[in-house]
C-alpha cells in the first residue's frame, strides 16, 4: 500500500515518486524509468513514437506523459482503479549508482541511491558500474 506523489519536474513535466510508509516517515522513491510491457500502443500514442522506441519511457518525465500521469494523479492509492501496481516475477540483477542530475547535493550526490535492473534497455541513463 502506499500513494502517488506527483510534481512537476523542473515546472515542465511531472514525475511521480511512490510513497510506501506511515505518514509522517519520508519514504518515497522516484519512478525514473520503466519497462512497458501492456498498452504499448496507448502509450506510443501518448509519446508520439514507434512502440519499439526505447524512448517512450526511459526518464520520469517521459513516463508520465506515456502512462498519462498528470498532478491530478497526486496523492492517488497505489492499489486502486486508476493507478495500481502489481508484484511480479524477479527477472534481472538489480545494480546501484549515484542518482542522476543531482549535483546540487553535495556529497549526498555520490550516494549510491539509485537502483536500477542491470541491461535493461530502458534504464534512463546508463550506470558507470
Amino acid at each position: 500500500p502506499g500513494f502517488a506523489y506527483v510534481f512537476l519536474l523542473y515546472g515542465s513535466s511531472w514525475a511521480m515518486n511512490l510513497v510506501v510508509a506511515e505518514e509522517g516517515e519520508p519514504h518515497a522513491v522516484l519512478i525514473r524509468a520503466i519497462e512497458p510491457i501492456r498498452g504499448l500502443d496507448l502509450i506510443a500514442k501518448r509519446r508520439k513514437m514507434p512502440v519499439t522506441a526505447r524512448e517512450l519511457t526511459n526518464g520520469p518525465g517521459k513516463l508520465s506523459k506515456a502512462l498519462g500521469i498528470t498532478g491530478a494523479d497526486y496523492g492517488r492509492d497505489l492499489v486502486g482503479d486508476v493507478l495500481y501496481l502489481e508484484e511480479g516475477s524477479p527477472r534481472a540483477e538489480i545494480g546501484r549508482s549515484p542518482r542522476i542530475n543531482i549535483d546540487y547535493a553535495g556529497e549526498w550526490a555520490k550516494a549510491p541511491w539509485r537502483f536500477y535492473e542491470r541491461g535493461n534497455r530502458y534504464v534512463s541513463v546508463k550506470p558507470r558500474d
